[in-house]
């Protein structure tokens, strides 16, 4: 049974494929005014449903930004908490957190994506707001598994969403999605300074429940969006395809093995700067202020001509040359004078941001197109999983390799993503294969 009227269901399946350029004049075609204006320069999408949920990720992304900036330092400077109990709650929590993304894909690919997203943002709400009872490690360990669960799972509802709604070209969105996501986690991250400049229980009470409501609020914009409607399953397939699809699989390791690049510019290029070069400090802030102006104004363009799995993997191999080339010039300037070091720094923070925007091109291209359309929410998950483990393996593996081992271990971190990056192209043509000798 269908879970709402038909007629106001979402189906891609019908539509025509088409142009970028065409939708944007048809969005220009019904009306002039500055909406029209911010569609043809590509700063809002060309349709509806687009925006919707793009406010509705954006507000979401404002929690995120938030409770990232200021969670840690509310479980220990007004829980009380020790920094190694908190450190260990929330690792624990973010792997915990990942088993949730490969059932919870599978129900929203049967039930909708829309309804599980919206779910799914509702429970992370809750469980953020139940925080703020937080007295014990224990009850730390509880509600911060509750809201990695959630998070997992409005993780895994928000691919298929995106392939639907971003349809003919759902990287271009995905893409689009990104560069939003960075400015609405800054400006999360910059309320959560207000806070952090108090240092109350009041403040810190103020930003959890804060961090609530945008996720609430997230959830309520989202319900304007189209219900997608559930693709149908071939009658010979697995209920699980995506543990079964060896190609993806070898995927999603790639693709979690060259996430680890998202840690080198937040966590290992700070440390760097400050322990181990001659550049002021100042210029830590600096370094992510480039990267993350660079990702705003360029990750859509950047995606324009990444458009089949063969692009894609084109683009995941030039990644990882820029990779190699922006860890030898970090590197480079742990022996160079002051200035000289924020040029080179400079230099490799701009190769690093051009092989994340390839990357993650690559990425959002590779996971939609190797996915078959009936289980996007589960290999979604699947996906998800790889980021995940990268973003907990990465920090100690760069700490041992970059700061422990200095000039050669930047070399074998860049060695590392070179080589998985000229794997990509040959997993790509593997899956091509594996599907033309099983079309079902």
């Amino acid at each position: 049974m269908p879970l709402i009227r038909k007629d106001s269901q979402l189906d891609t399946s019908r539509q025509p494929e088409h142009s970028e350029g065409a939708e944007t004049a048809a969005a220009e075609d019904r009306g002039g005014g500055p909406a029209a204006w911010l569609v043809a320069r590509g700063l809002i999408p060309e349709t509806s449903p687009k925006r919707v949920f793009a406010a509705a990720t954006f507000v979401n992304q404002i929690g995120k930004g938030l409770f990232i900036a200021g969670a840690a330092l509310f479980f220990t400077r007004s829980v009380g908490l020790p920094v190694s109990q908190v450190g260990l709650a929330l690792g624990a929590a973010a792997l915990i957190g990942l088993a949730a993304g490969i059932p919870v894909g599978r129900l929203a690919d049967r039930r909708g994506p829309r309804e599980v997203f919206r779910l799914a943002v509702v429970v992370q709400a809750l469980s953020v707001a139940g925080l703020v009872f937080v007295q014990s490690f224990l009850s730390l360990v509880a509600c911060v598994c509750v809201v990695e669960l959630a998070t997992s799972a409005g993780t895994a509802a928000r691919g298929p969403l995106t392939r639907t709604l971003g349809a003919p070209n759902p990287t271009r969105y995905r893409s689009y999605l990104r560069a939003l996501n960075n400015i609405a986690v800054g400006c999360g991250a910059l309320a959560a300074g207000v806070a952090v400049q108090v240092d109350t229980r009041t403040a810190y009470v103020s930003l959890i429940l804060g961090t609530a409501v945008m996720f609430l609020l997230s959830a309520a914009v989202a319900s304007r969006i189209p219900s997608v409607a559930p693709k149908p399953v071939p009658p010979e397939g697995s209920r699980w395809p995506a543990l079964k699809d060896k190609p993806y699989v070898t995927l999603t390791a790639l693709d979690g093995i060259m996430t680890i690049q998202n840690q080198v510019l937040i966590f290992a290029l700070p440390l760097w700067i400050i322990g181990h070069t001659d550049a002021p400090r100042w210029f830590v802030g600096a370094s992510v202020a480039v990267n993350t102006a660079l990702v705003v104004c360029l990750q859509v363009r950047v995606s324009r001509g990444v458009v089949s799995n063969a692009s894609a993997g084109r683009v995941a191999r030039r990644a990882g040359v820029a990779f190699l080339l922006a860890t030898a010039l970090i590197a480079a300037a742990g022996g160079a004078p002051g200035w000289v070091a924020v040029v080179v720094i400079v230099l490799g923070v701009v190769v690093h941001t051009m092989g994340e925007l390839w990357h993650a091109a690559a990425s959002f291209e590779l996971s939609f197109g190797l996915a078959p359309e009936h289980a996007q929410g589960q290999y979604s998950g699947l996906f998800a999983i790889g980021q995940g483990l990268s973003n907990a393996v990465g920090p100690p593996l760069l700490g041992v390799l970059c700061l422990g081992w200095g000039e050669p271990g930047w070399l074998v971190v860049g060695a590392l993503l070179l080589v998985v990056g000229q794997f990509v192209p040959l997993v790509v043509r593997w899956s091509d294969r594996m599907r033309v000798h099983s079309p079902g």
